[in-house]
């Protein structure tokens, strides 16, 4: 294919997988329950950090999350007692445990006591995205906390492609008025987001040749971002959805 056919093919994809249809098996089902803003996105984030391995999994255990807060996140983040913490003990997914969440929770009464809430962390536009997610981790983890719980967000300072976290920026800025991803953050361009980039949006990109770097690391992600924006520099990450839907749904 001609980058002019390409691009013609992965539009009818989006246009196919970016409808509400999308949202019944993807975890983003898990912040579209909320209509306050700081639920979405503290919602939003705790799906996504869980979010590898079996989607039913995940979602599931998603929703335990929310019951475990008594399905209101952000009051559970900023009232929260020690004994509140002790009942997400026997929380777990794959290797995030109940330890784990605990410090989460902490570490998001932090970012919002004390450095204005998730959007505000990220929207720092003097730095490229990527480094915005190294910067976000840094303050995260400014509380006291197990170093065990360090892994459950990536660095991409540190070479990591960070899909989780970059999924998360497309849930809370895309507003394409289809009714998949939320954007209810105003204050970050689409522009600057990047492609979540997993087994199946890396693969697929191999496929079709617009990736070439056989990891799934931050140079991968760059080398992915800079042929997305070829095909549209104000939204590329919109082809999440079709690089997802071609690898995982129609096993291209």
């Amino acid at each position: 294919m001609t980058k002019a056919e390409l691009k013609d093919f992965l539009d009818e994809k989006v246009l196919l997988y970016n409808n509400t249809s999308f949202i019944q098996d993807d975890p983003i089902q898990i912040p579209h329950l909320y209509t306050q803003k700081e639920d979405i996105e503290i919602a939003g984030f705790l799906s996504a950090t869980i979010a590898w391995g079996n989607r039913k999994m995940i979602i599931k255990n998603a929703h335990r999350m929310m019951e475990l807060m008594g399905n209101s996140p952000y009051d559970f983040v900023m009232e929260h007692h020690e004994d509140h913490l002790e009942n997400l003990d026997s929380f777990v997914h794959r290797t995030f445990n109940g330890v784990d969440f605990a410090t989460f929770i902490k570490g998001l009464k932090h970012i919002y006591t004390n450095h204005k809430g998730l959007e505000n962390v990220f929207a720092n536009t003097s730095l490229p995205m990527q480094e915005r997610i190294s910067n976000f981790k840094k303050l995260f983890f400014e509380i006291e906390h197990p170093t065990r719980s360090e892994k459950h967000i990536s660095d991409p300072v540190k070479g990591s492609a960070a899909k989780r976290i970059n999924m998360y920026l497309r849930w809370m800025v895309r507003n394409d008025n289809t009714g998949v991803d939320l954007g209810i953050w105003n204050t970050i361009s689409t522009a600057d987001l990047s492609c979540p980039l997993d087994v199946h949006s890396g693969n697929m990109a191999r496929k079709l040749g617009i990736l070439k770097r056989k990891q799934n690391d931050a140079k991968a992600l760059a080398e992915l971002d800079a042929a997305l924006r070829g095909f549209d520099p104000i939204d590329p990450v919109k082809y999440d959805f079709a690089l997802f839907g071609l690898g995982a749904i129609e096993k291209f």
